[in-house]
């Protein structure tokens, strides 16, 4: 048993604040005054906080006499939006109790007060060894913000459990799911013998195109910027020719398939090399072994839906077979991420008075085995990890879960046996039902749940369209990609440096060309450069200028191909052992050196917040106010531009 450490995070010293107290109220022992104005020595003096229940919300919230909580019937919404609910006030009557006039006195204007205070509470971090408010911004285990959110006024998270609370071995997992499809394949007449798993192959957040049987990554707007046939990459010319009149559409399910999670890596690596098999001719089919059944159906039939169809049926097969996860939970240390950190930040989670839920997909034997494993040995006083959420519901069936009522069952015994049940109690565990059951009896709904999954699809934007749930996304790959976008800064800067260069050259090049041109026209030139250019110079300027772009694109076109070779570079510094994508996809976040790709677009749309694991939230507290960063437009620079050079 592993003993709890504690972990003062930085914005449990608002109620310091708010009280008018600052660092030179402390002690020469800072930590022990800070527990103890604080209030956040949970383990030591437990005595000294009390819980205040809100009745309209059914949920304990920790508050000491000298404040009161906001309770969902009393609560407003703040300048940004976002619901009061859960937010500390001050007692006044406490005050006048312990002998003050009930006013916080403040001397000066209140830019210079926050100032002093903002200082003070820097230097007061600085001594306990808590970060400064940014800095778990700019880190890889930061939790960045796309829609402001106050978790104070969240009442229940939900949480999702593979790939979310549990974090599998990639290689291994998917390794595994990857075999046990060759299997399948090879059973029904595809040659596989010889394919390997091989996950460089793809990355999270490309789509498979089932009409032409490619790999893409497209950008934001959905135009494709990079495309591979069977485990070809094409050229950016095909990739133009094949795709500059078609946008990708996920909501053509038909065609668009979206890989959304780690667990779509076994099937693309699958599909993208049984795909490179296909464009065989029939009798190469049958040389290279396929039965002449299968080969002619190939033939006679699209075989790039035939593929993706046959492949998927492969994993299907593995996964409702229970071969694969028979073999996972009979040896689960070979398969499964143990992160010590996770439970201590569920725990603080649900001290906080957050109702914690855990809806998975997985069965409830599969499940049990999966979180015990993870979680018993990290929690304390022999807690397991029942203890931990309020309610627990397996074969959710998401994201019908979020869509539309099933019936819905108790699970009664070890072994997994149920009965039916028409209404969710506390404490329970359960098969089937829907979020809608989840709110009804949970006496919540809407804004106040957050829910947590790594799925962009079947967790994150179903819960947000359907309920308006509040929506965090896991990424794991976060970790490598914003490691590799650091160490990346100087080479993108020189990429960027000769893009300005070309771009300058370009601007005059072109001033000279409009300037022939109005010269073979006879009409003025209005370029007093080109005015004192006789023809041969005219021409000779362009000539030297047209070289150097030439050369200059020589250049730019390797080095964007390469943007992105130091993604997932940096695994071992961080212990992640996860695939290793290589440069042929170029960032998670990106399509090309400026824009977002098209996986960045949904997290932006979908996901409130977004982070790499779930034990970040460790480094933060239960009462965070995640502030959206802004959004930069196209003219924001040239607008700062213009208000400098006026003078203004």
């Amino acid at each position: 048993m592993q003993s709890l450490q504690l972990q003062p995070h930085r914005d449990s010293l608002l109620p310091l604040k708010a009280s008018g107290l600052t660092s030179s109220t402390f002690s020469t022992n800072p930590f022990r005054s800070f527990c103890r104005f604080a209030r956040i020595d949970r383990w030591k003096s437990t005595a000294a906080c009390r819980c205040a229940t809100d009745a309209g919300d059914n949920a304990a919230v920790t508050a000491g006499p000298a404040f009161s909580v906001t309770p969902r019937n009393e609560s407003d919404v703040d300048y940004l939006g976002e619901s009061t609910k859960g937010d500390f006030n001050v007692n006044f009557d406490h005050l006048e109790a312990l002998g003050g006039d009930g006013q916080v006195s403040w001397e000066g204007p209140i830019e210079e007060i926050a100032k002093a205070e903002a200082q003070a509470a820097e230097d007061l971090l600085r001594q306990l060894g808590i970060p400064a408010p940014d800095s778990a911004r700019h880190s890889p285990r930061g939790i960045f913000c796309s829609r402001t959110l106050n978790l104070r006024s969240i009442s229940a998270i939900g949480y999702d459990m593979d790939y979310t609370l549990i974090h599998y071995n990639v290689m291994a997992w998917e390794g595994r799911a990857y075999d046990y499809c060759m299997e399948n394949l090879k059973n029904v007449g595809f040659p596989v013998d010889g394919l390997a798993f091989d996950p460089n192959l793809v990355i999270r957040g490309l789509v498979i195109d089932k009409e032409k049987g490619n790999l893409v990554k497209p950008d934001r707007f959905g135009y494709v910027k990079r495309a591979m046939h069977g485990t070809t990459m094409l050229s950016t010319r095909a990739v133009s020719e094949i795709y500059g009149r078609e946008l990708v559409d996920l909501r053509k399910e038909s065609r668009w398939e979206f890989l959304n999670t780690f667990f779509s890596v076994s099937e693309a690596v699958a599909y993208m090399q049984t795909k490179e098999l296909l464009k065989l001719k029939l009798g190469h089919l049958i040389i290279k072994g396929f039965t002449r059944q299968c080969a002619a159906y190939i033939i006679t039939n699209h075989d790039c839906y035939y593929c993706i169809r046959a492949v998927g049926k492969a994993l299907f097969r593995a996964h409702v077979e229970g071969q694969l996860k028979s073999e996972i939970m009979s040896k689960p240390e070979l398969f499964v991420k143990p992160d010590p950190e996770l439970p201590l930040a569920l725990l603080d989670q649900k001290e906080a008075g957050k109702k914690l839920l855990l809806i998975t997909n997985s069965d409830y034997i599969y499940s049990d085995k999966m979180m015990r494993h993870s979680f018993n040995k990290f929690l304390p006083n022999d807690m397991g990890w029942r203890d931990l959420f309020d309610m627990v519901i397996v074969s959710a069936r998401k994201p019908e879960f979020f869509q539309m009522s099933h019936p819905m069952y108790e699970v009664v015994t070890g072994e997994g046996l149920m009965r039916p049940c028409f209404k969710a109690q506390t404490g329970g565990l359960y098969s089937g039902g829907s979020a809608q059951m989840v709110e009804s009896s949970l006496g919540v709904h809407g804004d106040e749940i957050l829910y947590v999954g790594d799925h962009m699809y079947t967790d994150v934007s179903q819960s947000k369209v359907h309920l308006r749930w509040r929506t965090a996304l896991i990424c794991r790959e976060l970790e490598e990609e914003y490691t590799a976008l650091i160490r990346s800064r100087g080479y993108r800067a020189s990429l960027i440096e000769l893009i300005n260069q070309k771009e300058i050259v370009g601007d005059l090049f072109n001033q000279l060309r409009l300037a022939l041109q109005r010269r073979m026209k006879n009409r003025p030139s209005q370029t007093l450069a080109a005015t004192k250019l006789d023809d041969q110079e005219l021409t000779g300027s362009m000539q030297k200028l047209l070289i150097v772009m030439q050369r200059l694109d020589e250049k730019i076109a390797p080095m964007l191909e390469s943007d992105g070779e130091l993604f997932n570079k940096s695994d071992l510094q961080y212990g992640i052992n996860v695939f290793t994508p290589c440069i042929r996809w170029g960032f998670l976040s990106r399509a090309g050196l400026w824009d977002k790709s098209h996986l960045m677009r949904q997290i932006e749309k979908y996901a409130d917040i977004y982070t790499s694991r779930v034990s970040n939230f460790l480094h933060y507290t239960p009462f965070m106010y995640f502030r959206s960063q802004e959004q930069n437009l196209a003219h924001d620079a040239y607008s700062f531009y213009c208000a400098h050079s006026d003078g203004e």
